[in-house]
């Protein structure tokens, strides 16, 4: 029984399983092969001063600007603007220091509209300027398909920068079977691709909320008190919210302008109707005194207009307007240069077409503003802009 064990040991599947084993461990004792890396000093035929100047992994792709001069930005930030606002959009541009994206936008003749990338944006940071001013609709649709086809166009990822959102005064249900217009909005974006949106001067803060995606506000105000530190006596000034909703943000404003050394006034007003106000009574002495009213929008100026003059009936020596939109409904040009305001400042957000400019009105530039904003969220830098929420 013994001898028959040791035959079956030594038979011809005992040889066959003993080889392979020690085939397996011959291959274990063998280095492997070290593992190929493309060098970035020999040029593949054909790739040229396209070739990186240092190593890109194992593929040797050229780098996005790699070969870029220092302070010279990356070629992968593009931007490109719509029809609703080229002048801001060129004066961003000259901020980053970067070109305009070649982008084609034409109407076809039942009023559709066609938007086309020019451009390879394939793996590129792309941030599209377009408030959705009126004609709200247009501009809103023009928007969604700019970044319908850079979705499509294979971007890294796409910011919605939007001076002036629109829609954001629709953002709560006062009475029963309303729509929300500014969280369905908030929804068409998201949807149709939008990686990230930069705000200016939101109508309420909740909006911001409304998003499923990152939203960086930035408030306008700062460029509206600097023009009024350099223009006016501060010690005599008193800011004016011309409703009690926009306490907060006339508080703010006020804080900025000068400290707690600033008083505030509020004038109480009843609305009886969508762009209709009336002016009820007055909180807060302006007796003597130059009044800012502050807001951040002025649409058809009827708040804004009976405000001043309540302020005048108390004794206030001026009044300035003060808003980061100038939406200027009709006939918000004429209320608002009948002479009841020293001057009107607002922003460029808004794009204005000449006939609603009047002698009073100062417009001031937030490119730098928005042109910061989009710096540091392209170097994923933290929030150190005061203004930048």
């Amino acid at each position: 029984g013994g001898a028959s064990r040791r035959a079956r040991r030594g038979g011809p599947m005992a040889a066959v399983s003993r080889s392979c084993v020690a085939s397996r461990a011959c291959r274990r004792r063998q280095p492997r092969p070290a593992a190929r890396r493309v060098s970035s000093r020999a040029a593949p035929p054909g790739l040229g001063a396209a070739w990186p100047s240092a190593d890109n992994g194992q593929l040797g792709l050229p780098v996005p600007g790699l070969d870029a001069s220092p302070g010279e930005p990356s070629t992968r930030l593009r931007l490109f603007s719509g029809m609703a606002n080229k002048g801001l959009a060129d004066e961003v541009a000259a901020y980053l220091g970067v070109p305009m994206g070649d982008l084609t936008t034409k109407r076809f003749a039942d009023g559709e509209l066609y938007v086309k990338i020019n451009e390879s944006i394939r793996g590129c940071d792309v941030f599209l300027v377009q408030p959705t001013s009126p004609p709200t609709n247009e501009n809103m649709m023009e928007l969604c398909l700019m970044v319908d086809a850079c979705r499509r166009a294979s971007a890294r990822t796409v910011t919605a920068v939007i001076p002036y959102f629109g829609y954001a005064r629709a953002d709560r249900k006062v009475s029963g079977r309303e729509s929300i217009a500014a969280k369905l909005v908030a929804n068409l974006l998201t949807e149709s691709g939008v990686t990230r949106v930069l705000a200016l001067d939101l109508h309420s803060g909740q909006v911001g909320g409304y998003f499923d995606i990152p939203v960086d506000h930035v408030h306008g105000s700062q460029v509206l008190v600097d023009h009024l530190v350099r223009k006016l006596n501060v010690e005599d000034v008193v800011v004016v919210s011309p409703d009690v909703g926009g306490v907060a943000r006339a508080r703010a404003f006020a804080k900025q302008l000068g400290g707690a050394d600033v008083p505030l006034a509020i004038v109480d007003k009843r609305r009886s109707a969508h762009n209709v106000a009336e002016v009820m009574n007055l909180i807060g002495d302006v007796d003597g005194k130059i009044c800012v009213l502050v807001d951040d929008m002025i649409d058809t100026a009827g708040t804004l207009q009976g405000a001043a003059r309540v302020l005048r009936e108390k004794g206030a020596s001026a009044v300035y307007a003060c808003a980061t939109h100038a939406v200027f409904s009709p006939p918000a040009a004429e209320r608002l240069s009948a002479g009841d305001f020293e001057e009107v400042i607002v922003t460029n957000s808004i794009d204005l077409p000449p006939d609603k400019v009047f002698p009073q009105l100062t417009v001031l530039s937030v490119a730098n503003l928005l042109g910061g904003a989009i710096t540091r969220m392209y170097n994923e830098r933290g929030n150190v802009h005061p203004y930048m929420r």
